[in-house]
């Protein structure tokens, strides 16, 4: 008896972690679509592009100054980790911010930092990227 307790409990809690990470990563995506919607407004893109899962990427890495190709390496591990601080660190450059910010910002803290480059007074420049 105190085994199937056991595994009903357990099998609750799973399904609870399960809902608490689809609910995190849920929020992070749509904080992160809110951040980038003005940089791309800002870039003269329409903001729309940044709700498309892979189409946001695939602007960003146009908007870091990258070619659209380098959008495939972001399905290649530990490769898109490399990808993804080069263009963070490209789209910080593109909106007048260095590579701390880039890399701390963008990559790290990606939500945070596509809010205050979009809704702060930074400008989009192409010729810094």
């Amino acid at each position: 008896m105190h085994l199937l307790v056991e595994l009903a409990t357990s099998d609750i809690v799973t399904r609870d972690s399960d809902q608490q990470v689809w609910f995190s990563s849920f929020f992070w995506y749509v904080v992160t679509a809110i951040g980038l919607w003005p940089m791309l407004v800002k870039a003269g893109i329409p903001g729309w592009g940044a709700l498309i899962p892979i189409y946001n990427i695939y602007l960003q890495v146009k908007l870091a100054g990258h070619r659209g190709w380098l959008t495939l390496l972001y399905f290649v591990p530990l490769v898109n980790l490399v990808v993804a601080i080069v263009v963070a660190v490209g789209l910080a450059r593109a909106f007048g911010r260095g590579a701390v910010y880039g890399f701390f910002l963008h990559f790290l803290l990606q939500p945070i930092g596509f809010l205050i480059t979009g809704f702060g007074p930074s400008r989009y420049d192409a010729a810094h990227r």
